[in-house]
């Protein structure tokens, strides 16, 4: 009874896993069907396969090609991933670990950013970094990450804070450490997981981003990934949907890589909120 019902589930959890990984091997597949066959059907296997389609579709229009745009998504996500890391694990240091002034409220404005929708601050911060000076270039995207805007990953971070115990920290000061070496000596080996998790979501999240890119950046050499495949359906005349399938399945190979790469850290990181005291 218990094997044919773990059969069962095994069944069903393959269905529905095929179901849910479908969409990606379809698009896999339109990226070597002919531009006439990627929309006529759902099948997988092209009637005649396509094999220049990653050439071409590298290729781009004008004079960017993708390895440009490939060029611009690195400069624009690896900084913003590394300077959100390190401002986050800073501010979440200061509220798991100190007592200061008006904690409690500082602590629910950041948690209360949480349920503000982005679509509230867009204006705003849009005036703002054009009195700045800042619009086509990637440092409305630089200057937050630098400033910790980011509440999800402080409260990720303040979590998993909460869970090492202070032991260490005092063990840490008895040794000579000050707050600066209890903080890259002691908690950020600690906290590894829910560092990385963040950068994780940091990455795709950044890797994938479309709209303020588009407001903040107006030049065609300076288009990160996303903004350089919208490109080329505003090309006149037909879209060779083959090619954008081909560069869509390229565009989305380093979030699945770095994904597989961190997934023991990322659910570490998830799963855990540090060493139980």
């Amino acid at each position: 009874m218990t094997l044919r019902r773990n059969t069962t589930v095994v069944l069903l959890l393959s269905v529905f896993g095929i179901l849910f990984v479908y969409p990606l091997i379809w698009l896999v597949s339109a990226s070597f069907k002919p531009n006439a066959e990627v929309f006529s059907s759902i099948g997988l296997v092209p009637s005649s396969f396509v094999w220049d389609s990653y050439s071409k579709g590298w290729m781009g229009i004008g004079a960017n090609n993708f390895g440009v745009f490939f060029r611009n998504t690195l400069i624009l996500v690896i900084p913003v991933v590394v300077l959100t890391v390190l401002s986050s694990i800073l501010v979440a240091y200061g509220f798991a670990r100190f007592r200061f002034p008006l904690k409690r409220l500082l602590f629910a404005l950041m948690i209360s950013t949480l349920m503000l929708p982005d679509a509230v601050v867009l204006v705003p911060r849009y005036i703002l970094f054009r009195r700045f000076g800042w619009l086509n270039t990637y440092l409305p995207f630089y200057v937050p990450a630098l400033l910790a805007v980011h509440a999800f990953f402080i409260f990720l971070l303040i979590q998993f804070l909460r869970g090492i115990p202070r032991d260490l920290d005092e063990a840490a000061v008895m040794d000579g450490c000050g707050s600066l070496g209890i903080l890259t000596k002691v908690l950020v080996p600690l906290t590894l997981p829910a560092l990385i998790t963040a950068a994780l979501f940091q990455f795709i999240w950044t890797w994938n981003e479309f709209f303020n890119a588009l407001i903040y950046i107006n030049s065609v050499s300076k288009f990160p990934v996303s903004l350089g495949l919208r490109m080329t359906l505003d090309n006149e005349g037909a879209v060779h949907w083959n090619q954008v399938m081909a560069m869509s399945v390229v565009a989305i190979l380093p979030c699945v890589l770095v994904f597989f790469l961190a997934q023991k850290y990322f659910i570490e990181g998830i799963s855990t909120t540090g060493l139980k005291g």
